[in-house]
């Protein structure tokens, strides 16, 4: 499928599928989507705590990057896995421009390290921030028990509804410990009905720019 590099309205960059007219982040600004639904609304719970985190989507490695540098603000230590079926290219990661956006120069090389780290290798990004960067389907995911909070960033359900059903929830309850969450951009009627089946207790927020809503759930 052809795939451009393209703007968005926050001024920073994602990457669009011609053929489904998909993107990676929201047009309306991929850093805003990312801080607002993952960082605000998921991250953010967690303040002082050593966090587990499992990203459904590595994809262009935003979400982890802008982990990596609110966690330092929130004091918090982290160990983080993103599950990837199909990499972006090198070049690809070059034409991303989220260090400059997110002012982060004397961060450049850790956006460099989480792509360029091997896949099944855990890796010390820095003391306080582990990553393991996993190339697997959604559907062979089958942690226990392993995680505080889940990014749930996978490709629209209007292109791909068989990584929003019952037994795609079913492994992200079991892979979450008790007490923890699952944020996701996402806030279809028909997805709601899925968390609340596997046990998920969900709750609806306000959404990122451009988006009038978005889910929380959470495992108790």
């Amino acid at each position: 499928m052809k795939r451009e590099i393209i703007q968005t309205f926050d001024g920073s960059t994602t990457i669009h599928i011609e053929e489904w007219d998909e993107c990676y982040h929201s047009k309306h600004g991929a850093i805003q989507e990312a801080q607002h639904v993952f960082i605000k609304n998921g991250l953010s719970l967690f303040e002082n705590k050593h966090v587990s985190i499992l990203e459904i989507g590595f994809g262009t490695g935003l979400n982890a990057f802008i982990t990596f540098l609110e966690a330092k603000k929130l004091n918090q230590t982290i160990d983080y896995v993103g599950v990837e079926a199909y990499p972006i290219s090198a070049d690809e990661v070059l034409s991303m421009n989220y260090v400059a956006e997110l002012n982060a120069a004397n961060e450049s090389a850790i956006f460099k390290t989480m792509h360029e780290s091997n896949w099944g290798e855990e890796i010390n990004l820095s003391k306080d921030f582990s990553l393991i960067k996993r190339k697997q389907f959604f559907e062979a995911i089958e942690d226990i028990e392993k995680f505080d909070l889940i990014y749930f960033d996978a490709f629209g359900y209007r292109v791909q509804p068989e990584l929003w059903s019952t037994e795609i929830f079913q492994k992200m309850y079991n892979a979450l410990k008790r007490n923890s969450v699952l944020v996701t951009y996402a806030a279809r009627g028909v997805v709601k009905r899925s968390m609340i089946k596997v046990g998920f207790s969900v709750e609806k927020l306000e959404g990122p720019p451009g988006k009038r809503e978005m889910f929380r759930a959470r495992k108790t």
